[in-house]
């Protein structure tokens, strides 16, 4: 007896280890930058919040400083969520932005941060008006590090497994300035122990070029071999620059990730796919009459999952072919069927899935 009891716990162990990067295994939660629909985004605390909630994975966007650390920042400049300009008026570059590559790590912790504002007519403007009140409370930029060891250490004394989702934040812009970003990620990856698929990591970026040589290049030499995860954007984004021969700089042609034969290629270096909603879900879609793209049936019959972004739950923010926040839930996960959502809410999307469960 105690060899089948045995027999059936190993099978188990390989079971869920194996199902990490294969698509249609349980549907997974991802805190969007923390729990930022209720603190401000990537800061520690909106982590820790995010992390009681129990999502399968906390998303870290990553970003380098002047001396070479990496820091938890959604921008790759400073301004929208800190207080930069007040602190560093001096610092802007001539595009008016502060970015973080021209501050040291030092510089960055003496920043207060908070909800993202924007500019208009010279005052601060909060970006999403129901949320987290702006310029209250204390809040600072974490380093890649600390994140990572407040994630372990809460999977230490809670006794969960949650993992991690970093997104190397534009490779094109840090290269360019002579910085290796995505080697600087993959080695503090693996002095954590996350070293290949079986991790609990999923490692993405909107760069396809940044993409292959990660797979092809470092991870092979650096003796890893995680789960990659390309982000997919409308090219009139500018989310990913190519640089010509002159160093000018133009949009990254993203239309070839849309046909057929794209996805073909993608699964050749990425083990999912992170497209923006419409790309599943048509915006002409209409209550009761949901339109489907073939996105995600392509990715998954090229063995990829699919982890579209962001679900939101501000009023603002509910498209109009749902009711609510849980009727768009329904649409992606049971109708289009990804595989995972990336959500500022984690607490509904996790409550949403249990309740699906429970009926089952």
């Amino acid at each position: 007896m105690k060899k089948v009891i045995l027999a059936t716990l190993i099978g188990c162990a390989v079971l869920s280890t194996s199902a990490i990067a294969q698509p249609n295994t349980d549907k997974i939660v991802i805190a969007h930058r923390g729990a930022s629909g209720y603190l401000p985004e990537h800061t520690l605390p909106a982590k820790a919040l995010a992390y009681g909630m129990k999502p399968d994975y906390i998303e870290q966007d990553v970003v380098m400083t002047k001396d070479d650390k990496l820091v938890v920042l959604h921008d790759h400049y400073l301004d929208r969520v800190t207080n930069v300009a007040a602190l560093f008026p001096d610092r802007a570059r001539k595009d008016g932005r502060y970015y973080a590559i021209d501050f040291t790590l030092a510089e960055i912790k003496q920043l207060s941060v908070t909800e993202g504002f924007n500019i208009k007519d010279g005052k601060q403007v909060q970006g999403f008006s129901e949320r987290f009140p702006i310029w209250k409370s204390h809040f600072t930029v974490p380093t890649f590090q600390e994140e990572i060891e407040m994630i372990q250490g809460l999977n230490k004394t809670l006794g969960y497994d949650i993992g991690l989702y970093p997104e190397i934040k534009a490779p094109w812009f840090h290269r360019h300035e002579g910085k290796d970003i995505s080697k600087a990620v993959l080695t503090v990856l693996k002095q954590y122990g996350y070293i290949d698929k079986n991790s609990n990591v999923y490692l993405q970026t909107f760069d396809f070029n940044e993409l292959k040589r990660i797979n092809d290049q470092l991870m092979p030499a650096m003796g890893m071999d995680l789960n990659l995860v390309q982000l997919m954007a409308e090219t009139d984004w500018n989310e990913t620059m190519v640089y010509d021969k002159s160093g000018k700089a133009h949009p990254y042609d993203y239309d070839w990730m849309f046909k057929p034969e794209g996805m073909k290629t993608l699964s050749q270096y990425a083990d999912g796919i992170g497209p923006w909603k419409p790309m599943i879900v048509k915006d002409s879609s209409k209550l009761g009459h949901i339109e489907l793209t073939d996105m995600v049936k392509n990715a998954h019959a090229n063995g990829m999952v699919v982890h579209p972004y962001t679900f939101r739950a501000d009023k603002d923010r509910i498209p109009t072919y749902v009711k609510d926040y849980n009727g768009m839930l329904e649409v992606f996960y049971n109708q289009a069927g990804v595989d995972g959502v990336f959500t500022d809410f984690p607490d509904k999307a996790v409550s949403f899935l249990q309740q699906q469960t429970q009926h089952h």
